[in-house]
């Protein structure tokens, strides 16, 4: 069943009914300032950090869920409704939300009156626009009053959940004018401020929650709005929130145009008062004078259009499956940007308040944005290298407003440092920058301690080699890219996180997975060496490779699949073995992505293990058969029920390595069938059943095994994004950045004809067009560009504007 419709024209997800199989969410804003809103209204906002710097209230898990947001109430007469349908849930006569690049448009109508509540943060501003545009449809006079709500968060959103002693008698608010200013705690530490304002003068406001909803009442029918008439309250302690009155009469055919904007204000310390305890509005009134009129606010929506226009140009393709195409030219770039700006920090399912910018997490990002915005992705690689400590490891995380290490979590998850390989590696292929290698960063953030990058690159390499097992494998520390598969735990006190526990050290549990990646990146990370014409480095690096290889060959091959781990007592894990568990995905899908055992053919008996054993309708399940048990030697994999999660579910994030694997092996059929199943434009006819947005990617659907399998969770931030952006830009398209050219290497499924990229690269535009005249998978024939024939596939780097390239299959 759908719920709405691609609009690719527009550019939009057109949502038509506001009761969603789960709330589906937009992201708005690009720098410092950014919200969530769902299609009925809900949501928050913050600045930079969304557990140090909430600026408005949310309450995840609450009942009903998506509460709350940036709402409107409207009451004409006796009828009270909200074009979002929520809070108030009046039955809409039409009902509509359009999700946009940054945008959100809201509409609904009752008893012949429209309103259209568009959000969005302007570039480069610290402020969220709502703009409300109501129109009289009928033949008579309406008389209505327009009710604006946002309840402020206390800043720290852990503290503002936790703290009530101190929080019941902190709030503070002023009023000038139409403007609603929240100043809780800013006469002590803070130097911050925001502010909710509308462009009309107003008729009556409320700043005292208790005072607006009612102390018995819930967001659907507060006092103010079901009696018509603001308290004209302002708010001391108690939990502050503002809310705005306006009287409007509207004509037949009559429109208005009214402007809300949220904001948020930063002062120096010596510039934090006008005079005694009234606040420096200063900026804050400047900010409102350049988003106060429908013709500035028309200008900003123009360039950020405009914006994703030019972004969004890098990379465009041309088929004949239009499902593709809107996913790979539009959706999964911007879910991309989303997963640049939060990590893993806040969604409908990551609260913002536990989880900083994850180093595992960030460094595999960039591969689905650094065409996008290199710059961007370049401070992101140096903020990540400085919280790497000095053995080569690094923080699991750290905190995007500070960028320091979160102590925390800590670090030795001992796939970490090899991340920092492949973003690098990826970063200089995109740009040709290798300058950055230069670029000294701290260590531990500690400036006294800092070395050129390449040596953080170093350090990461020889991380894994000083830390082998008995096997000659890697060791795993608390965990490696699976933080669910912790064999150094041994946890039986549900108080405490599988993560931050590591209380068996004997240096004996390995991971097969951490070694896949070695050869593959420690095949990367030579051959930036040997660029640098650092041939003899080069050379050690492929000689420790090789080892890895051997080591993988002699222990960690089972016969028809590759191994996933030894675990604390030297026991094989992902084994015939084993009775539960018996193969993983991860391990497969990097040691076929390295082509470890090619000569003897393992990646193709592993791939189809895979195909065997873990594919099912929906995805690829993570492993199989699921643990029916918890064993406290394998940690929290074993905690969760069969199909879900990391026990057998479909965890998408690694169906690209083995989607990957598949090209390599040059089966693109496979490789494309894998991707149709987990890319959501293919599932929006099962919305009902998949629940989460048919419009962006997904970390988890619930595997073979589970209770309800095809059902999705924890949309957006995930390394889907990025690694299926890679799986089928890079591997199945085939367009590859190298340091010196662009390798057209495509793995397609052999029913295409052709199909065409528009491809920037380093300055010139590349239009690229497929052909496919034998119906192959793999293999170029013949590359033209500009008309010449060039020898192989890897295309030099052109000194114009625009090429054209003409590449045949054959």
């Amino acid at each position: 069943m759908r719920f709405g419709f691609f609009d690719d024209l527009n550019r939009e997800y057109v949502i038509t009914s506001p009761k969603t199989p789960w709330p589906w969410i937009n992201y708005l804003g690009n720098d410092d300032f950014f919200s969530l809103i769902s299609n009925t209204g809900g949501g928050y906002s913050f600045h930079k950090d969304p557990r140090f710097r909430r600026i408005t209230r949310f309450r995840y898990n609450n009942v009903p869920i998506d509460d709350n947001g940036k709402y409107f109430y409207i009451k004409e007469g006796e009828t009270i409704w909200s074009p979002g349908w929520k809070p108030v849930k009046t039955e809409l006569d039409n009902y509509e939300c359009r999700h946009g690049l940054g945008y959100t448009k809201i509409s609904g109508a009752k008893n012949l009156l429209s309103a259209l509540v568009t959000y969005f943060v302007p570039l480069g501003k610290s402020a969220e626009i709502q703009r409300v545009q109501l129109k009289n449809n009928g033949t008579v006079q309406k008389r209505l009053k327009l009710f604006s709500f946002v309840e402020w968060n206390l800043w720290n959103a852990l503290d503002d959940m936790t703290n009530f002693q101190r929080n019941y008698s902190i709030g503070e608010v002023e009023l000038d004018g139409s403007a609603i200013y929240h100043k809780s705690e800013y006469r002590e530490r803070r130097n911050h401020y925001a502010f909710y304002t509308v462009n009309k003068k107003i008729d009556g406001f409320d700043t005292d929650r208790e005072s607006f909803v009612g102390l018995y009442n819930s967001y659907a029918d507060p006092d103010v709005v079901r009696e018509g008439r603001s308290k004209n309250t302002v708010a001391h302690g108690w939990s502050p929130v503002a809310s705005h009155m306006l009287e409007i009469e509207l004509n037949p055919g009559e429109e208005k145009d009214l402007i809300f904007i949220l904001g948020y204000i930063e002062n120096k310390d010596e510039e934090k008062w006008e005079s005694k305890k009234i606040i420096n509005k200063t900026k804050a009134k400047q900010l409102i004078s350049e988003l106060n009129t429908p013709e500035q606010i028309e200008k900003e929506l123009y360039k950020l259009s405009e914006y994703w226009t030019k972004l969004l140009s890098n990379f465009q393709v041309k088929s004949h499956d239009k499902k593709m195409d809107r996913m790979v030219n539009l959706w999964n770039q911007y879910q991309n940007m989303v997963t640049f700006n939060m990590s893993r920090s806040a969604s409908y399912f990551e609260s913002g308040i536990g989880r900083g910018m994850g180093f595992r997490d960030s460094n595999q990002d960039l591969i689905g944005f650094v065409h996008l915005i290199p710059e961007k992705a370049r401070e992101r690689i140096l903020d990540l290298a400085a919280t790497q400590l000095e053995d080569g490891g690094a923080y699991h995380q750290y905190q995007p407003l500070t960028k320091k290490g979160n102590s925390d979590i800590g670090g030795n998850f001992n796939d970490d440092p090899l991340w920092l390989i492949l973003s690098t590696t990826l970063y200089i292929k995109e740009t040709g920058d290798f300058s950055i290698l230069k670029e000294m960063v701290a260590y531990n953030n500690d400036e006294s301690k800092a070395q050129p990058l390449l040596d953080h690159l170093n350090r990461s390499f020889f991380h894994v080699t000083n830390n082998l097992g008995p096997h000659g494998l890697p060791l795993i520390g608390r965990a490696d890219w699976n933080d669910c598969l912790n064999l150094n735990c041994f946890s039986n006190n549900p108080d405490e996180s599988f993560q931050t526990t590591e209380n068996k050290t004997n240096g004996v549990a390995e991971s097969v997975m951490i070694a896949g990646m070695f050869v593959l990146y420690g095949k990367d990370y030579a051959q930036l060496l040997k660029q640098l014409d650092k041939t003899v480095e080069a050379e050690f690096v492929f000689r420790e490779v090789e080892k890895m290889n051997q080591a993988i060959a002699l222990r960690g091959w089972d016969g028809e699949w590759f191994l996933r781990a030894y675990d604390f007592y030297g026991k094989k894990i992902g084994s015939t073995e084993n009775r539960e568990g018996k193969i993983f995905i991860e391990s497969n899908g990097f040691c076929t992505m390295a082509a470890v055992g090619k000569e003897k053919g393992w990646p193709e008996k592993a791939l189809d293990s895979v195909k065997k054993y873990l594919d099912c309708e929906y995805g690829i399940v993570l492993n199989n058969p699921p643990y029916s048990e918890y064993d406290l030697s394998k940690g929290e994999i074993t905690s969760y029920p069969e199909g879900y999660k990391e026990n057998a579910g479909i965890f998408c994030h690694n169906n690209p390595w083995i989607i990957i694997g598949e090209t390599e092996a040059g089966n693109g059929d496979q490789a494309f069938e894998y991707y149709r199943k987990i890319c959501p434009s293919y599932l929006e006819e099962i919305s009902d059943l998949h629940r989460t947005e048919p419009y962006v990617y997904s970390q988890m659907i619930a595997g073979k095994d589970a209770w309800k399998p095809g059902e999705a969770k924890n949309s957006w931030l995930t390394g889907t994004a990025a690694w299926n952006f890679f799986a089928i830009s890079q591997h199945i398209l085939g367009i590859q950045p190298d340091y010196d050219g662009l390798v057209i290497n495509p793995c397609i499924p052999r029913k295409w004809d052709s199909f065409s990229i528009q491809r920037k690269f380093r300055g010139t535009t590349y239009n690229i067009k497929v052909s496919n005249p034998l119906h192959l998978s793999k293999g170029v024939a013949e590359i033209f560009v500009d008309g010449k024939p060039i020898e192989g596939n890897k295309i030099p780097l052109q000194s114009e504007s625009s090429c054209e390239v003409l590449v045949a299959l054959g």
